[in-house]
Formats: C-alpha cells, sequence, structure tokens
C-alpha cells in the first residue's frame, strides 16, 4: 500500500500476523472439542476483574493514530491544557514533551475522545489573535497602526503575509480591538510571542496617550420616599 507510510505498513502487517494467529488458535482448541463460549465467558470475566478493557481501549485508539496519520512525532499539540510537541507515539501512550523539560505520557484514548490542537498538522505557519480593548474617546485609525507597529517589531512575526488590526465591535465599556498576525515556528512557544507584543504594545499606547479602559461600576443609594420624616426610632437611627 505506497499511500501508507512506513510505519502504519509495519503495524498492519504486525496486525494481520497477530489476527492469523488468534485465529489459528480458535480453530485448534475448536477442533479438539472445546466448547468457546466457555473460553469466551471466562476471558470476558478475567478482562473485567483485571482491568483489561481500558488496555485494550488505547491499544486500539493506538492502531488508529497511527493509520490515519493524524497526529505524529514533531507536531506541536495542545490537549487537556498540555502544550508542547510529541516526541513518541506508543502502544497505550502518546508522550508530549514540554518546553518546561517536562514530559506528558497521555492514553491513546484520550487523544481519540478530546479535542486536540495541532498546530502544526499540515505546516509550521500558525495564525495568532490578541484581544485589546481601547477608550471610546482614542484616535482609532492610530491605536490600530499601533497595534500593527507593535507585531512588527517581534522578530518571530512574519511579514508576509503582514500583521492586521481589526475593529471587532463596540463594547459596554471599551471598543474590542484584535490584532492578527502569523508566526513560524510554534514549536519556539505562541504565548511568549503574545506576551512580547502586548508589552509593546503598552509602550506604544502610553507614548501617544491611548487610554486601555478598565471596568467601572457607579452605585447610587436612593432613600425611600415613605421612610422621610418617620416617627420610628429605628428608621432615625439608620437615616
Amino acid at each position: 500500500m505506497p499511500e501508507l507510510t512506513p510505519i502504519a505498513q509495519v503495524l498492519l502487517g504486525k496486525l494481520l500476523k497477530t489476527t492469523l494467529f488468534i485465529l489459528a488458535v480458535v480453530v485448534a482448541l475448536a477442533s479438539a472439542g472445546i466448547d468457546m463460549s466457555v473460553l469466551a465467558v471466562f476471558g470476558g470475566a478475567v478482562g473485567v476483574g483485571l482491568g483489561l478493557q481500558k488496555t485494550a481501549s488505547n491499544l486500539f485508539s493506538g492502531f488508529i493514530l497511527l493509520l490515519d496519520k493524524s497526529i505524529k512525532p514533531g507536531d506541536v499539540i495542545e490537549v487537556g491544557g498540555t502544550y508542547g510537541w510529541v516526541s513518541s507515539l506508543g502502544a497505550r501512550y502518546v508522550s508530549v514533551e514540554t518546553r518546561d523539560g517536562t514530559e506528558f505520557l497521555i492514553p491513546n484514548e484520550d487523544i481519540i475522545t478530546q479535542q486536540v490542537i495541532n498546530w502544526s498538522h499540515r505546516n509550521a505557519l500558525v495564525r495568532l489573535r490578541v484581544p485589546v480593548r481601547v477608550d471610546f474617546e482614542c484616535d482609532l485609525d492610530l491605536a490600530l497602526g499601533l497595534l500593527r507597529q507593535a507585531a512588527q517589531q517581534s522578530t518571530r512575526v512574519l511579514a508576509v503575509p503582514p500583521p492586521n488590526a481589526l475593529v471587532l465591535g463596540f463594547g459596554e465599556s471599551a471598543i474590542d480591538l484584535e490584532l492578527r498576525f502569523w508566526i513560524a515556528n510554534a514549536r519556539n512557544g505562541v504565548r511568549n510571542v503574545k506576551s512580547a507584543i502586548l508589552l509593546e504594545t503598552w509602550k506604544l499606547f502610553r507614548e501617544h496617550g491611548i487610554r486601555i479602559p478598565y471596568a467601572r461600576r457607579e452605585v447610587f443609594v436612593h432613600q425611600c420616599p415613605a421612610e422621610v420624616g418617620s416617627d420610628d426610632p429605628e428608621t432615625r437611627a439608620v437615616q
């Protein structure tokens, strides 16, 4: 099968050999007159008792991962809050190495059943988004230009396609902007790029007088008209 990778071809060959061996054992036992239903019940009871159903699920999930080529060694993925690159694919788990030098062994079943973000599935280019809020009184054209300038200061940000800044909407207390840009290698981290661009944005905004608003709440206390002039001592004490 030329469309399969060498790893998938080896895996398929081993799976075929294992299947033929099991079929040979079953045929031999059946020829000897052994009741296969008894073995099936016994094997199921042993499997449940030893918790083998989880192991079997991970093994089967590993076969699927190798065959569909959705994840391969070197891919940068994010699953269950863990961000890192795939160092190896095992029979029961996927080894993910983080930038902290920690290695996570994630069961194959979790890779199949949970949402997995593959940052480098087709190519190494990744587009990132940085939300920013500005005051209603600011110069929007200037703010958008400063956002693009902040992105261009980073050596990780690609010049082509160029960074782009957009107005997403008018919120309750601020105007919602978003800076979008591309980087070439997600394996070197994505949060560090966002942090550097946000810091540069903060410096440029302060230099040019662009205010970043914060949430404000005003509380008004009104006195009930029925309590005004009341002869109740407790009401007067409260007043």
